[in-house]
């Protein structure tokens, strides 16, 4: 009997691509995929693979990696999230066009709600619009069995496939079985065929052709059927579903005691979806309720206004997660049934914020002290929560902070008064997509200060390296590049380092760099200082130094409102107002010491 191992969702999914020999899997971090490759790496060392696993620049990149080793004939995967789909946007269309000659999966993982992204955007679209088959899985074992499908899928149709978990399947876990993991065995060659890998437009229309006749067989591959799962039920009303919407539905399905009524589909591949099921539903059916996260995909395809109901016709919501309770509310009105009106339970309690002793806290504390009516540009990170402390006015997408400012600076630039612009973004950030935005600031001659706030890991998906950090998935030595070095070769001539637990020096610092940008054009300040809890999981210490605050705190509030430490509480009752230190949370960083502006918060002798 084979092992069994509770997985998590993205777990499930990496030990299906070893188990279904992927030689290269590359990454972009992002949520809800960022545990992928991690978990890639891990059975990678765990069962002593010869393959590649990389985390890559950006999402771009890393698909490019990929795609290169599928021309080789090896089977290959890249991960990303969906908003990380936007930037591989490029190649997937091409690599579509062009085909491959290894299996090829894409994985996008969605985050309908969204729980940790800018949209709600559905990758089956991206998918429709780059015209390559997409499979939809309903749970963490399945997401492994759909591996092996779309691999196949993959190399009998000569195409890319989809596979589009989201966030609950994700971040689920599920007991699976392991099975036997194959060394790669497959011949290494690319044979050069330049009518094809370097296709000119000519023969793209030629490919495009030969694309639209791969899906039209697509759309009768029989593993991916959609699948009935109440045979027995006879009504002239249906309900067809996918991905987790499904598992929700055919529970609620069971619990309203309509299994035996209500036909029920289960569609595993929503592009394209199968001819021949549209036409029986279409048939056999007077009406069809399809629940789908996030957009109509199935729906469309069924292009029936009368009959079929869903997002179209809002008998679904059209933004949000469908929750269990959602789904009841929707598959009760549409039988016209009453049934218990079910509460979404949503918690409630303190803002998202900053961890305690967080440098970026620091960073932000000293920039709106340094330019206190300026205009703040930023970007996507843990430290967008600048935004609590005043300090971010902007967070478009990866990389925006510095453009956005190059923006700003020319919409005012010919004003009689022009306001100081102050740029924040992470050290991943930076290398993802801030390069060729600061290189066009240097060009353009942008006077706007930028802060690249390097805490030395890729903090918000879970402390993945970043090409500062010289080290590979799986802990092994790589080059490791100097943020500094690449600001100069940029052109860059104002660049300093600073550190921003040295709350007073670095406010100097940001005075000093908005002086010079007024004048001369960009500045670059880095602030570095490592990740706290980063630096907690390797067990590297940093000074502690104990706070307390004085009896003369009057609880004005100025440190929960411009420094929002969690450490920090404000208490106030009929008689007094005061704030008070959570031992357990304070990391005795001592950044708090000069933000009191009565004294009150000192050093514990």
């Amino acid at each position: 009997m084979n092992e069994r191992r509770l997985l998590l969702g993205n777990e499930a999914i990496a030990r299906g691509l070893v188990e279904n020999g992927c030689a290269i899997a590359t990454s972009y971090p992002g949520t809800p995929a960022s545990e992928i490759l991690a978990a890639v790496a891990y059975f990678q060392k765990e069962n002593k693979l010869s393959m590649h696993t990389q985390w890559a620049v950006n999402e771009k990149i890393a698909f490019e990696i990929a795609y290169a080793g599928c021309q080789t004939g090896l089977r290959t995967a890249v991960s990303m999230k969906q908003v990380g789909l936007n930037v591989a946007s490029d190649p997937l269309m091409s690599a579509a066009y062009m085909g491959i000659k290894g299996g090829f999966i894409v994985i996008s993982a969605d985050d309908p709600g969204p729980h940790s992204s800018q949209t709600e955007q559905d990758s089956r679209l991206m998918a429709m619009m780059a015209r390559i088959p997409v499979l939809d899985p309903d749970s963490p074992h399945q997401t492994k069995e759909m591996i092996g499908m779309a691999y196949a899928i993959s190399e009998e149709y000569n195409t890319p496939v989809m596979l589009r978990p989201t966030t609950r399947v994700c971040h689920a876990r599920q007991d699976i079985e392991l099975d036997y993991i194959p060394q790669n065995g497959r011949e290494v060659k690319f044979e050069k065929d330049p009518t094809r890998w370097a296709a000119t437009p000519r023969f793209r229309f030629h490919l495009h052709k030969a694309l639209e006749e791969k899906l039209m067989a697509v759309s009768q591959h029989a593993p991916t059927e959609p699948l009935r799962h109440n045979p027995e039920a006879t009504s002239s009303k249906a309900i067809i579903s996918s991905g987790v919407a499904a598992a929700h539905s055919r529970e609620i399905i069971k619990e309203l005691n309509l299994w035996q009524q209500i036909p029920f589909y289960q569609v595993l591949q929503p592009f394209p979806l199968h001819t021949q099921f549209i036409e029986h539903v279409i048939n056999a059916y007077e009406e069809i309720l399809v629940i789908e996260e996030t957009m109509g995909v199935i729906e469309m395809q069924l292009a029936d206004r009368h009959r079929v109901k869903g997002k179209m016709t809002n008998a679904v919501p059209r933004v949000g997660e469908l929750y269990p309770e959602t789904i009841q509310d929707i598959v009760s009105q549409f039988v016209g049934i009453q049934s218990e009106k079910l509460e979404i339970p949503f918690a409630t309690g303190r803002r998202p914020t900053l961890c305690a002793g967080c440098p970026h806290r620091a960073s932000f504390f000293a920039i709106k002290k340094a330019v206190k009516k300026g205009i703040y540009t930023s970007d996507i990170g843990c430290y967008t929560l600048g935004l609590n402390l005043g300090a971010v006015d902007t967070v478009l997408c990866m990389g925006a902070a510095i453009s956005q400012a190059c923006g700003f600076y020319h919409a005012y630039k010919r004003q009689k008064k022009r306001p100081d612009i102050v740029a924040t973004i992470g050290d991943s950030t930076f290398f993802h997509a801030g390069v060729p935005a600061l290189v066009d600031a240097v060009v353009q001659n942008v006077r706007f200060v930028l802060v690249i706030l390097d805490n030395r890991t890729t903090a918000m998906t879970g402390s993945q390296p970043t090409p500062a950090s010289g080290l590979g998935p799986c802990g092994e030595p790589l080059e490791a590049l100097d943020i500094k070095t690449l600001v100069r070769g940029c052109g860059v001539k104002f660049c300093e380092e600073g550190d921003p637990y040295q709350i007073k020096e670095f406010t100097a610092l940001v005075k000093k760099a908005v002086k010079y940008s007024r004048e001369h054009g960009p500045a670059v300040i880095i602030s570095r200082y490592p990740c706290i809890i980063d630096a907690a999981r390797k067990e590297e210490k940093a000074e502690y130094i104990p706070v307390e605050i004085t009896e003369d705190c009057d609880g004005c509030g100025y440190c929960i409102k411009h420094f929002e430490c969690p450490a920090l509480l404000y208490h106030e009752d009929e008689d007094e107002k005061f704030v008070s230190i959570d031992r357990i949370l304070c990391t005795g960083c001592g950044v708090c010491l000069n933000v009191c502006p009565k004294g009150s918060i000192v050093e514990k002798k």
